[in-house]
């Protein structure tokens, strides 16, 4: 190596496949020198590892960080010579620092990099370090992409919830995020979202009005009155934390109206969901764990467990499960996956605000809030005011048609996946009721157990063959046998309901009574002859379950 070198793990730092620049990737463990810093940088990330003995022929080593192995000091000149005909931005070989300074020069030359190995240290060490820590360019640009895609999705959200204009900031005042810019934004925000950060004047303002001593002192939201003769609008703030790590602010801006009662709440539920989402970035998390964690959930105790530890999320307390629905014109509609996510983020904002824990997805097509951490096992009615307040919220800001099943809660998060049928099961009762309608099991308990017992029997291969098959034959007298049970065999009622005479039910029912040979007035064939009659129904389009 050319001039002082300098012991390797003062200067070391990882950047997990960013720019070379003249610091190894790796970092600098035991056995291993400094490199000597390229002439021509490559910025270029380093996206791959590239194995090469000295015999191989040319390769293509662009991007890749390269272990050159077979060789050692001036040996490796030949072999390193044909890869420089596309230069990566690192090679290793082993040697003593004597050996390769005509190496070390070529490499120079081509602006690549070198690290150089002791002769003893161990390739399979090196490897090791080099697959935990390099991470390709596709990589980095996905997470940041999906990064600003839920960042502007919650400012959105946000911005409708509150009627204001939201801006998101890191903690050096610079734009992450912003909603749909109005022209009722004053010269602050119109400069932030030019400039992507705050202008200085503005934050030395707001730093003498108190704003940042506030918001750094307390993770409530903190008011900025307005400031006319500045230009400044009335602002709701607040700080968005990681421990007691600050990691940027949420801005509100009141556009007209001024901010309603519940812009607290809301302000608090889309911190806890930015700081979530800044958090997994800094982690640098797969893109493949940001994938549905209500799945997981669901699975069963062990995969909950899993995800419990890995979340931090309590699994000793009691929790619950909520489905969110959306009716059959949302959920067919060109947009039905933009509606989809949307009603996530505003689930996920409420959610956020009633338990910071709170974990929100998609689970088989229905929008599903994992409850964990709850303080007793009598929190329905809790859950149903969370559950009213974003279907309410996804109507008014949305123009969506959701209804919501509120599962029951269970002993902890462990056991979570056992609420899993029941709540879709009240679900599929809650949508074909009341638009906009919320309820817990005790509700359509009856319901429920009707419909799984119709489940059950369309599942069973036995059918009353007589039954069966006038119900195929006859379609006006099975629609008639099902008005009569529907009408609770009162025959002036059906025939009220269907439009037709008294004597016509009464002949109709009689002549199903005669041929099947069943007494509709024993309950047990009443049951048969009812579940038969759901089937039909359902084969004939016609929505399962009474009315």
């Amino acid at each position: 190596m050319t001039g002082q070198s300098r012991p390797a793990e003062s200067t070391q730092k990882e950047t997990h496949g960013r720019g070379y620049g003249g610091r190894h990737p790796l970092g600098s463990p035991p056995g291993f020198r400094q490199p000597h810093p390229p002439a021509r940088p490559d910025r270029s990330a380093i996206e791959r590892l590239l194995i090469l003995d000295a015999d191989d022929g040319t390769a293509d080593a662009a991007g890749a960080f390269v272990l050159l192995i077979g060789v050692r000091g001036r040996s490796a000149l030949p072999a390193l010579r044909r890869l420089l005909q596309n230069p990566p931005p690192v090679v290793a070989i082993k040697g003593n620092r004597e050996d390769v300074a005509e190496a070390e020069e070529l490499l120079h030359t081509a602006g690549a990099g070198l690290l150089l190995m002791d002769p003893g240290a161990d390739w399979d060490r090196l490897l090791s370090i080099a697959k935990d820590r390099i991470q390709p360019r596709s990589y980095q640009s996905e997470v940041l992409t999906l990064l600003e895609e839920d960042l502007f999705a919650i400012a959105q959200t946000t911005a409708r919830l509150t009627s204001s204009h939201v801006v998101i900031e890191d903690a050096a005042n610079k734009v992450l995020a912003y909603s749909t810019v109005t022209n009722d934004i004053d010269e602050l925000r119109k400069a932030s979202i030019l400039a992507r950060r705050g202008p200085r004047k503005y934050e030395l303002l707001l730093k003498d009005l108190g704003a940042y001593r506030e918001l750094h002192r307390t993770r409530l939201p903190v008011r900025v009155p307005a400031r006319p003769q500045d230009g400044l609008r009335e602002r709701v703030a607040i700080t968005l934390f990681a421990g007691d790590r600050i990691m940027g602010y949420i801005w509100l801006q009141e556009t007209g109206e001024g901010f309603g009662p519940d812009v607290d709440n809301i302000l608090t539920g889309s911190a806890a969901r930015v700081s979530a989402e800044l958090i997994r970035y800094r982690n640098q998390q797969s893109v493949h764990m940001r994938e549905d964690r209500i799945v997981r959930l669901l699975s069963g105790p062990a995969e909950a467990a899993a995800s419990a530890h890995s979340e931090k999320i309590p699994a000793d307390r009691p929790a619950a499960l909520v489905l969110l629905g959306m009716s059959a014109a949302n959920s067919q509609a060109d947009d039905a996956a933009l509606k989809h996510g949307e009603l996530a983020n505003l689930a996920s904002i409420h959610a956020a605000a009633y338990k910071a824990s709170a974990v929100v997805g998609q689970f088989n097509g229905d929008t599903a809030i994992i409850i964990p951490g709850l303080q007793s096992t009598a929190s329905e009615p809790g859950l149903r005011t969370l559950a009213e307040a974003i279907v309410r919220d996804a109507r008014k800001h949305l123009g969506l048609a959701p209804f919501a099943a509120v599962g029951p809660v269970v002993p902890d998060l462990l056991s979570i996946h056992t609420a899993t049928r029941i709540t879709e099961a009240l679900l599929a009762c809650v949508g074909s009721a009341d638009a906009g309608a919320v309820a817990t099991v005790d509700d359509f308990e009856e319901e429920i157990l009707f419909r799984e017992a119709v489940r059950n029997f369309t599942s069973s291969p036995f059918r009353h063959r007589s039954l069966a098959a006038l119900l195929q034959q006859d379609a006006e007298l099975a629609g008639t046998l099902r008005a009569y049970f529907d009408a609770s065999f009162d025959v002036a009622e059906c025939a009220k309901r269907m439009n037709l005479h008294k004597n016509t039910v009464y002949y109709r029912v009689s002549k199903a009574a005669r041929v099947t040979r069943l007494d509709f007035g024993n309950p047990r064939d009443s049951l048969v002859a009812l579940l038969h009659i759901q089937e039909w129904a359902a084969n004939h389009h016609d929505l399962p379950g009474r009315k």
